[in-house]
């Protein structure tokens, strides 16, 4: 998987100068002031000074997380590639120790047993078969239908800070899926690196300290 910050709007100065132009105030350096503005903004729920920074990243992952990270729209935007235009050679994510259901459970999620499992000819046999549908003159927008949620996609991912905090605050978290969570935290890393102060409220792990 493949998780890159490709654009970024704004600071957590930019968050600040959102919730002080109410007062007709601007800052130019941020202060302790600032840090505990932010932080009230936070956990408060004061969310719009956060919607007016802005960062898109470029993710390729499997069909399985992609399908569950596209659940979050508020705030956000996605744009995928198509198989109903691009016919070249299909990527997979291929694990081969997998992870057991949870013991007496009937929730979602998995244990941390894992048992190896080969599917190999599972992809071999979907990958030929879409070669030859192809071949066969069949649309790539029907030949996709045989290939497995394992393959790889690629999208362009772009929101406010605020949404992707939502984003991370879920799918970064202990419950969550194990592959879906490594893009979550990718991108929590990222948007740390840039926005500190903010991130360090707006995660739920820091925003009551």
């Amino acid at each position: 998987m493949d998780i890159e910050l490709i654009d970024k709007l704004g600071s957590d100065l930019s968050v600040v100068n959102a919730a002080r132009v109410s007062f007709a105030k601007r800052k130019d350096v941020l202060d302790e002031k600032d840090d505990k503005l932010i932080k009230y903004l936070a956990l408060h729920g004061h969310w719009s000074p956060f919607a007016h920074a802005f960062l898109s990243f470029r993710i390729k992952a499997p069909i399985f997380v992609a399908r569950q990270l596209v659940k979050h729209q508020v705030g956000l935007s996605w744009n995928e590639v198509s198989r109903r235009y691009v016919d070249d050679k299909p990527e997979f994510y291929i694990p081969f120790m997998w992870r057991k259901r949870p013991d007496k459970s009937i929730k979602q999620g998995s244990s941390d047993e894992e048992v190896p499992y080969d599917i190999m000819k599972l992809i071999n046999t979907a990958q030929e078969t879409y070669d030859d549908m192809l071949e066969e003159g069949i649309a790539p927008e029907m030949a996709r239908i045989v290939l497995p949620q394992c393959m790889m996609t690629e999208w362009i991912w772009s929101g406010t800070l605020y949404a992707f905090a939502r984003v991370c605050n879920l799918r970064d978290h202990d419950n969550a899926q194990s592959e879906t969570r490594e893009v979550a935290k990718e991108i929590s890393g990222n948007i740390k690196d840039h926005f500190p102060i903010s991130w360090k409220y707006l995660k739920n792990e820091d925003s009551h300290s």
